[in-house]
């Protein structure tokens, strides 16, 4: 029960459920013969956002190095005086 028309989920909504939730197998629905959306265990899909914000992240991280490497750190007064510490 892998891919269902949007009509068939609705008539056996509690078995789609069930079968994200147990299986931890996503359960996509179609509609026209595309997929629309799709139904997951809600701990799945926590762990899925988890890893694409650490990934983000990482990312981020890494374009900020080179970022450095690129244009050269900013001295720690210069940052302290352009946030008014100075």
């Amino acid at each position: 029960m892998s891919e269902m028309t949007v009509t068939d989920a609705r008539a056996r909504l509690a078995d789609v459920v069930d079968s994200a939730r147990v299986r931890h197998d996503p359960v996509y629905l179609t509609r026209r013969g595309q997929r629309v959306a799709a139904v997951i265990d809600a701990d799945d899909l926590d762990r899925l956002i988890e890893a694409a914000e650490d990934l983000a992240d990482i990312e981020a991280a890494r374009a900020a190095r080179e970022e450095i490497d690129a244009e050269g750190a900013i001295p720690w007064e210069q940052v302290k005086a352009d946030l008014g510490m100075a």
